[in-house]
């Protein structure tokens, strides 16, 4: 016989949080064992900045993971939950040149070697806070493998990448058109850059044609690149310019002639069908010089300041330029017209500042050759986007892929492995450091002074971080990994990056899903950013209600693929899911003095206790379904309704009168071992969820092992589960439903009795209703109930409610003052009456619609269809008590 311990009576999350992740750690759990019988599971995290601090997209992105490393680790799998940092080039090196910058000192005062000093310095003594902060979460992660994206290991299996890709010829040195930040100083990709609309102008501006009075007008929206116009494109199927085609024109303010020509890239329905062109800073006229053998000019410095070939404007910031430009064209009578115009503006994602495409000699993957199998991969199953629209997005990107430009002008991140002969010019590409050029023996090599992109060590994360490029059992075993979870703003940037790595370099895809989720919004659906002060601190979240609510609040009403709202009710609603858990536990752990596991015969369960434990396998079913599809929101919703709705409010009030006077010691100990393997079998599906409450119950229920995340996930037991039962439970549960809306809607009092008339419309369920009466009585304040079959008279002063297996009356007469119920009433309805015609008066005036913002308009809506509700309500209330 067991004696179980019982709950305090308040849950602390702060102690039990920091006590519970202690433990685990220290005793290893979230390490696999080293079992090669065992079928792995493995995710590699998404590597967060070193020096960034965690922010509610990881909190999220963590959690999923978390979920799903915790429960197939309890199904039996070895689990692998890889972590790590991404040493994220330009952010850390800003931030370690803000600090600089601090005490006067710039990285050039440095040099480059003291330079990356310091930021070794800021990584090892910031480079913890994340992981940190991560643990907080109840991150299940094996620690002892945690990698970061410049240690040896990393380095090495990146210097063998770039070789490997150099010896093939995929990637190349060169000059081409690029996105430049000149605030970070440096090329990004294309997709590093993000387009915002901006209100703009369309300069109409006059270019005379070479010998003739005539003159061809071209639309631009940048008139200051126009100094490195080297020609004009047209239309091939224009025929207002096909005269001009072959001919030249004169550039205003710089009087260089140059050449109008067709191409089809031109919209002649965009301005006035005739632009300007501009290799060295579009990349549209890039390639329309490319295909005409256009002279590249450029006008642009790495900083955005206008250069030598400028002219009189050398030394103008970009923007100080324009305006200089569009005042000299005007006085000069080049300027036709200026009209408004809304376009697409790139910014560096980084630092927000408006990019500058300029052609630049730097490194580049060749990706068609890499994207094609990639594509084909996805297109044959081997991996599989959740939800699957992300699959189409995917292969539409890869398919229009441009080369990767991989370098940047950087001093923190894998410096390229290129080295330079100084004497014969030797360009020398190899996995280690050479001493000496191959070629002429020379040992003044010069090493390139540029680093790849952060995402290009990113890319190999899968491989490189199970010890890649050596043959390790890591590798052998847990890859391909499982599942990849991210969010679905970096598809691009890394997912499928890491795709094509994968398959060039180990043959085999990287993982078999990616299960995609959406970026967390603020309440009213906006961005969190600094800008907009709308952000929210996870860490301020955790210690003020603990990490499993804030889990759980992140995860409920997720759905993959789509973006989620925070809500602060939503915490407060978690919060108090957490003490409801606590609560409804500490109430069965209290009752069970006495409690012994034994063996039960089905014919000593009540209809509740069928009913309870076919429910609890049904939702195992449904959950363990639920996450297997990736559909982890929705398996918290079932999971919370469950424990809250059925268990807690139920179930618990049902076994009530067995626990306190019980018919024999056997009928409690039947109605002890319900609750306790019921809540066992909660705690076990609510343990991926909300890891440390379910963990801190677990260790006060008798014969517990050592830790609930090791212990097994449930399974349906189908000879567990009675249909016939579930079905009349749920019949009875819906006459109580009906009984206590009409308590509620008539304001009884809730310790008053009323007497209640059933009148059966399925002579079946009398029995059953007979049976069980006492849940009726109990559950719903009864103290006469009569079950009949037939009824020669409606009792007096009852009102009704009609359910599918029977009429419901309920006799008001005693129960409540029906005098003073009407005046209340009619109180109410005057009130009903007020709100609804204050929300009608808004909604037909013309100044309030056309001012007022749509979710303002929305919520009066909502509030006028409340007071309709309400109104009508109380009507039908008023014309049965009027009746009685």
């Amino acid at each position: 016989m067991s004696t179980a311990k019982n709950l305090p009576s308040v849950y602390e999350p702060g102690n039990v949080e920091k006590k519970w992740y202690a433990y685990w750690k220290d005793n290893n759990y979230f390490a696999p064992v080293d079992d090669p019988e065992k079928k792995p599971f493995s995710i590699v995290m998404p590597p967060p900045n070193v020096t960034g601090a965690l922010h509610l997209g990881h909190a999220l992105d963590n959690t999923l993971q978390d979920i799903l490393a915790r429960w197939r680790r309890m199904q039996g799998y070895n689990t692998l939950w890889l972590p790590g940092t991404d040493h994220a080039g330009i952010a850390t090196q800003a931030k370690v040149e803000e600090a600089l910058s601090k005490d006067g000192i710039s990285r050039y005062d440095l040099g480059r070697e003291k330079f990356l000093e310091k930021v070794w310095e800021w990584k090892h003594l910031y480079g913890n806070r994340i992981t940190d902060q991560l643990s907080l979460m109840g991150s299940s992660c094996d620690w002892t493998r945690e990698r970061f994206t410049m240690d040896e290991g990393c380095s090495k299996a990146v210097r063998e990448v770039f070789v490997n890709l150099y010896e093939k010829g995929l990637i190349y040195q060169g000059d081409y058109i690029i996105n430049w930040c000149p605030r970070c100083n440096t090329a990004i990709s294309d997709i590093e850059v993000e387009h915002e609309d901006a209100d703009g102008h369309l300069w109409h501006i006059k270019y005379p044609v070479e010998g003739s009075d005539d003159y061809l007008v071209v639309a631009t929206t940048r008139p200051e690149t126009m100094l490195g116009d080297t020609g004009v494109a047209v239309h091939p199927g224009d025929e207002r310019y096909t005269h001009l085609v072959g001919k030249n024109v004169v550039l205003p303010l710089v009087n260089r002639a140059i050449p109008v020509f067709a191409d089809h890239y031109v919209d002649r329905e965009f301005g006035t069908g005739a632009v300007k062109v501009t290799p060295a800073h579009d990349p549209n006229d890039f390639d329309m010089g490319l295909r005409n053998n256009l002279e590249q000019i450029l006008v642009i410095d790495n900083h955005g300041v206008m250069n030598e070939n400028a002219g009189k404007y050398q030394g103008l910031d970009r923007y100080e330029c324009r305006k200089a430009i569009v005042k000299d064209l005007e006085e000069q009578g080049y300027l036709l017209k200026v009209e408004e115009h809304q376009h697409a503006v790139g910014h560096c994602q980084r630092c927000n500042t408006v990019i500058e495409p300029i052609i630049s000699k730097q490194w580049f993957v060749k990706m068609k050759p890499l994207a094609e199998p990639a594509i084909q991969k996805v297109l044959d199953g081997e991996i599989k986007f959740v939800p699957e629209r992300f699959t189409k997005i995917y292969i539409n990107w890869m398919e229009n892929i441009r080369d990767w430009c991989i370098s940047r002008q950087l001093w923190w991140g894998h410096r390229i492995p290129v080295w330079y002969c100084q004497d014969c010019g030797e360009v020398i590409c190899t996995k280690t450091d050479p001493e000496c050029c191959p070629k002429c023996g020379s040992k003044d090599l010069h090493q390139d002074e540029d680093v790849l992109d952060t995402w290009f060590s990113s890319a190999l994360w899968p491989f490189s971080t199970l010890g890649w490029p050596d043959n390790t059992k890591d590798l052998e075993y847990y890859y391909p990994t499982s599942v990849l979870v991210t969010g679905r703003d970096i598809i691009f940037f890394w997912v499928a990056r890491m795709i094509f790595s994968g398959i060039e370099h180990m043959g085999k895809i990287p993982f078999h899903h990616v299960n995609i989720h959406g970026l967390i919004l603020d309440a009213q659906g906006r961005k969190m950013s600094k800008s907009l002060g709308n952000g929210i601190d996870p860490i301020e979240v955790i210690e003020k209600y603990g990490a499993d609510t804030l889990r759980f609040s992140l995860i409920t009403g997720v759905t993959p693929g789509n973006d989620v709202r925070f809500h602060w009710d939503k915490v407060e609603n978690t919060r108090n899911f957490a003490n409801k858990i606590w609560n409804a536990s500490r109430f069965v752990l209290m009752n069970l003095e006495g409690y012994e596991p034994v063996d039960i015969d089905d014919s000593e369960l009540t209809i509740a206790d069928r009913w309870i434990i076919s429910r609890l396998n049904m939702k195992v079913e449904e959950i363990t379904g639920l996450l297997e599809r990736y559909d982890l929101g929705e398996a918290a919703r079932a999971l919370y309704d469950f424990i809250w709705d059925e268990f807690c409010d139920w179930y618990i009030e049902l076994a009530k009168p067995r626990l306190f006077n019980p018919s024999s010691p056997r009928e409690k100990l039947v109605v002890q071992n319900v609750l306790h393997d019921v809540l066992v079998d909660i705690l076990r599906i609510l343990h991926p969820f909300m890891p440390f409450i379910s963990e801190e119950i677990y260790q006060y229920l008798p014969g517990h092992s050592n830790t609930i995340m090791l212990d097994s996930w449930p399974i349906k037991d189908d000879n567990q589960v009675w249909l016939e039962s579930v079905e009349q439970m749920q019949q009875i549960m819906s006459v109580i439903r009906a009984i206590r809306n009409i308590r509620a809607e008539f304001n009884i009092n809730p310790g008053s009795k009323v007497r209640v008339v059933a009148l059966m419309h399925d002579k079946n369920l009398t029995k059953i209703f007979i049976k069980n009466s006492s849940y009726i009585e109990q559950m719903a304040g009864v103290d006469n109930l009569s079950i009949v079959e037939t009824l020669t008279e409606k009792p007096r002063q009852a009102v009704s409610a009609l359910t599918a297996i029977a009429d419901i009356y309920v006799p008001l007469e005693g129960v409540i003052d029906i005098d003073k119920e009407i005046a209340r009433l009619e109180k109410d309805l005057k009130n009903a009456d007020s709100d609804l015609s204050k929300a009608l008066g808004k909604l037909s005036n013309d100044n309030f619609l056309s001012r007022a913002p749509q979710e303002v308009i929305e919520k009066e809506r909502g509030k006028a269809e409340e007071a309709r509700n309400k109104k009508e309500g109380i009507l039908q209330r008023l014309e049965i008590l009027s009746r009685s």
